[in-house]
């Protein structure tokens, strides 16, 4: 998931009213009655308890309520198991408002693993908070820093900093307490890791980022994603807002690239794929990948753990560098 998406308000799935087909298009709504209606009722709700047992897989893992939405969009359609060699995202398979009359139907207690939403909380330096007065007097090796704040919550409920030694803030934290800074310094080859939406908002984290922390010399910022291939590649639901064109100042194009303060070549860096998904106003929260997958990838990513390389592999290097080639790495 390596590369470098947030739309708010009415960009986000929950609020675009878009639909699926059948039992998709709205069967939580309240207007249905009689038998038809209680078992359209009754097999939503089931949908419901069995996307709340694949988000928690395995392991009782924790997951936010948009983690759950998504999952059951997943169930609906389980465009996921497609190969991923086609790249391709999909609409949500109902609406938000649907799945919402569903989770209070059923009570949101009774699911198991379900987090509270993040309650809204004035920006705060991350870092100030923390009883300890030595802590600061150790180095930091790496730090990763999420747009949505209730990714980094259920990243933090399910044991990442501690398993992977590896701090984990939302982005309302910002701008990062000076002791923090401080301990990136002190590490040898420390890094900051973003996480952010595949949309043309969240692809200007990074630079938000940059803008908003004066990052020690020597401490790399590594974007993780998501990025719209990575979404394609996963075949996530994804939701419509404003296109990207229609964006001023948050998309890095030639004409704002200066106003936005992006990073130069964002633009120039997407596939035509992407930007051609982002012209049509596509976006993906992070919150529509797994939470199991999720959170391996983070594991992976943070540690920098390198998968092993296959036999093929192996094999279709050789072929590609010719019979009796010398070696060149």
């Amino acid at each position: 998931m390596s590369g470098t998406g947030h739309l708010t308000g009415a960009g986000r799935v929950a609020d675009s009213g878009q639909t699926g087909t059948g039992l998709a298009a709205d069967p939580g709504h309240t207007g249905h009655t009689g038998q038809a209606g209680h078992m359209r009722q009754a097999i939503l709700d089931r949908v419901l308890r069995t996307a709340a047992e694949k988000a928690a897989a395995p392991g009782q893992l924790h997951f936010t309520e948009r983690q759950l939405y998504y999952q059951v969009c997943r169930v609906l359609l389980p465009w996921h198991r497609a190969p991923r060699r086609t790249h391709f995202t999909s609409a949500p398979a109902m609406t938000y408002g649907a799945f919402r009359a569903a989770l209070h139907r059923i009570g949101p207690d009774t699911v198991d693993g379900l987090l509270p939403p993040v309650a809204p909380r004035p920006p705060r330096a991350a870092g100030r908070h923390t009883p300890e007065p030595d802590l600061f007097d150790y180095g930091l090796p790496r730090l990763l820093v999420c747009e949505s704040d209730d990714i980094a919550a259920m990243l933090r409920a399910n044991g990442v900093p501690m398993e992977s030694a590896c701090p984990v803030y939302g982005a309302s934290e910002l701008p990062l307490d000076t002791g923090v800074l401080r301990m990136l310094a002190l590490a040898e080859r420390a890094t900051v890791y973003l996480l952010h939406d595949a949309s043309a908002h969240g692809l200007t984290f990074p630079a938000r980022f940059a803008r908003s922390v004066d990052v020690p010399d020597g401490v790399r910022v590594v974007p993780l994603g998501l990025r719209p291939r990575q979404a394609g590649a996963l075949h996530l639901v994804h939701g419509r807002g404003p296109a990207y064109a229609a964006i001023p100042g948050h998309w890095p194009g030639p004409a704002t690239a200066a106003a936005s303060g992006a990073a130069p070549g964002l633009a120039s860096a997407l596939s035509r794929w992407e930007r051609d998904w982002l012209r049509r106003g596509r976006f993906v929260e992070l919150a529509a990948v797994n939470p199991a997958s999720l959170i391996r990838t983070v594991h992976r990513l943070v540690r920098e753990v390198r998968t092993p390389r296959s036999q093929l592999t192996d094999l279709r290097q050789v072929r590609q560098a010719g019979f009796l080639s010398w070696p060149t790495a």
